[in-house]
């Protein structure tokens, strides 16, 4: 069987792209969130964890520690305490502690607006990082690739990486640079909505034509390692 070439598959990832924003036109991030800090942190939070799980705890997590300052001073193990359920809490609770410090001892309190920046913080990775830019400084630097944008990407055979991080390099030579944008909000709609882990609702699919996955039980992404906490950012 030949090779697909580039161009066939930039075509389809773009063709998917134009689906996607006509049926995920206005859709919005499913984390509560006020401010930048916030959405660091609730970002960095979701790693590995619903958006539902995390907006349960942020409500009294940001009233006990509402800024970089506040949460800076805070003891680990007590908002470790708030934040017990969702996965990995002990080393995200000492990561929010640690972000936070740093953000008020290099930043003045601000959150930073580079990648460069941001990944230096504790606990924050490419994909966290990717998101604050594109939703807190309106910069477009990369695609936050989660678990669902990288499942939808190795079904459509846009990727072929055994990891989410290298599959973001494969997504950004598909994708035009002008659709990088929406991709993470409105895969991840999609990824919840039909193309789930299990069972994905191939039946009905408004991508299924061009999908080379698609009504094949093999359509999922290799599996990978689990990694910490970190690595998931």
């Amino acid at each position: 069987m030949p090779r697909e070439s580039k161009r066939a598959r930039r075509e389809r990832a773009v063709e998917f792209c134009r689906r996607m924003g006509e049926i995920y036109a206005d859709v919005q991030s499913a984390l509560d969130f006020d401010n930048t800090f916030e959405l660091v942190i609730c970002v960095l939070l979701s790693a590995q964890t619903t958006d539902a799980a995390v907006n349960k705890v942020t409500p009294e997590l940001f009233s006990r520690w509402p800024t970089p300052e506040a949460m800076a001073g805070a003891n680990p193990a007590e908002l470790g305490e708030v934040i017990r359920s969702i996965g990995f809490w002990r080393s995200k609770a000492q990561h929010c502690v640690e972000s936070a410090q740093m953000i008020v001892s290099e930043h003045g309190g601000q959150v930073p607006g580079s990648m460069e920046e941001l990944t230096r913080l504790p606990g924050v990775g490419r994909k966290t990082a990717n998101i604050v830019l594109n939703k807190a400084f309106d910069v477009v630097d990369g695609i936050a690739v989660d678990t669902h944008v990288y499942r939808i990407a190795s079904r459509l055979k846009l990727t072929g990486a055994p990891t989410p991080l290298q599959a973001e390099q494969d997504l950004l030579s598909v994708i035009p640079r002008e659709l990088w944008g929406p991709v993470n909000e409105q895969w991840i709609h999609f990824g919840r909505e039909t193309c789930t882990s299990q069972r994905p609702k191939c039946e009905g699919c408004p991508a299924a034509d061009i999908c080379p996955s698609a009504f094949k039980a093999n359509g999922k992404p290799r599996a990978h390692s689990k990694r910490s906490a970190k690595t998931q950012g």
